[in-house]
């Protein structure tokens, strides 16, 4: 599956489009990195613990936006877009959503040989 935040992919042609395709998941504050959290309040820098809760949300909700994508039949996810919110006091919503289609049928294949992500 070709996943871009462009409107095209190079070198293809979009045949088909299948419609919009989403993927969301909500996460919760862990009590654990709200108290690492406050400590570096206190002297800054980088809060990698809701870092790391955020790059799981963003892989979470793009896998069920290609999941929606394949049983779609789509070739590719076209104008991916992320956006967050908060849904409740200490836990937010990541959503990801694009354009599945369907493209003219030649395959682009990443260096190693596999089709790319």
């Amino acid at each position: 599956m070709i996943v871009v935040n462009t409107e095209t992919v190079p070198g293809q042609n979009v045949v088909e489009v299948l419609g919009l395709v989403q993927g969301n998941t909500i996460r919760a504050k862990h009590l654990g990195r709200d108290i690492i959290a406050s400590f570096k309040n206190l002297v800054g820098g980088e809060l990698k613990g809701y870092t790391e809760l955020l790059t799981e949300a963003r892989r979470e909700a793009m896998e069920r936006m290609v999941a929606q994508a394949d049983d779609l039949g789509a070739d590719a996810v076209l104008n991916v877009r992320f956006t967050t919110s908060a849904v409740a006091s200490g836990a937010a919503e990541l959503y990801a959503y694009g354009t599945a289609v369907k493209l003219d049928g030649i395959v682009i294949e990443a260096a190693d040989g596999t089709e790319p992500f």
